[in-house]
């Protein structure tokens, strides 16, 4: 079994499930305890990331997953939300000292399905010197989350999965700014899903394509 340790996730709706993601903070879930008429996930249990953590030697942290969230700071509507983005989350979690006494051997993220739905600026890789308007806009915002990851987890191994069906733009930019930071990096293929996202037949094949790569 494979050992991946302290596990930390940053996602979207796809990485859901309630009670099991940081409530306190907002996050919103997709994923109810027992189901809905949009999706065939009943239980947490046939989520992908309990499937991987359930065949790892492997501790959760945390699962700072909240649905409908973009990366950078512009959600739907052209709507600034720099408190739900992945990179506004995680600068919150970093500030309020949550990792202080917190070792984190594995960092997942799982995202950038709704800077693509929501049609938010793509804007160009840039990888310094960062303003708030470029955190609205999808390339330098990966850029800058890389950039925090790798800063403020040093010793961390961490994963970039990309959904499929995205902009090639989203697809290309995020590849290169993986292998800019030296973060893995993994192209969903072939998920099955009910009303844009996984069903259980999916989260079985995204879990299956996370573990080969694990």
């Amino acid at each position: 079994m494979k050992k991946i340790g302290n596990v930390f996730i940053l996602g979207d709706s796809y990485s859901t499930f309630e009670g099991y993601v940081d409530a306190s903070r907002g996050c919103g879930i997709w994923y109810p305890k027992g189901g809905k008429e949009e999706t065939d996930v009943k239980s947490v249990e046939e989520t992908w990331w309990h499937i991987c953590l359930d065949k790892t030697e492997s501790n959760l942290i945390l699962n700072s997953s909240s649905s409908g969230t973009t990366i950078c700071n512009t959600t739907y509507g052209g709507a600034h939300c720099p408190k739900y983005s992945f990179i506004g989350r995680l600068d919150r979690l970093l500030d309020e000292g949550f990792f202080k006494d917190k070792q984190i051997d594995t960092f997942i993220i799982f995202g950038g399905t709704n800077d693509n739905w929501s049609n938010a600026p793509i804007g160009s890789l840039q990888y310094e010197n960062w303003t708030e308007e470029d955190k609205k806009q999808a390339l330098p915002a990966i850029c800058y989350l890389f950039d925090r990851i790798k800063t403020n987890f040093p010793t961390a191994r961490v994963i970039k999965i990309l959904n499929t069906e995205l902009k090639e733009e989203i697809n290309e930019g995020y590849k290169k700014a993986a292998l800019k930071y030296g973060v893995e990096f993994l192209a969903l293929e072939n998920i099955d899903k009910l009303s844009g996202h996984p069903s259980v037949k999916g989260m079985k094949s995204i879990a299956e394509q996370l573990l080969a790569v694990l």
